[in-house]
């Protein structure tokens, strides 16, 4: 049986969004994704911090 992926406590900084879920092993991780056009970047981060450091850094190589 797949696990659920259910995000909760979305946020946005700017085109990032954060996104807190549980992995498959059970870990609560933070998902980063660039929602600006043609961008395609996102990383998983195991800290909010780190996730939103990641967000307010981020710069789209396309423009």
């Amino acid at each position: 049986m797949p696990a659920r992926d259910n995000f909760h406590s979305v946020m946005r900084i700017g085109p990032v969004q954060i996104g807190t879920h549980r992995d498959r092993n059970g870990r609560t991780t933070h998902a980063t994704v660039c929602t600006a056009g043609r961008c395609g970047w996102s990383a998983d981060y195991s800290s909010h911090t780190a996730a939103q450091l990641a967000a307010r850094t981020h710069r789209c190589a396309v423009r």
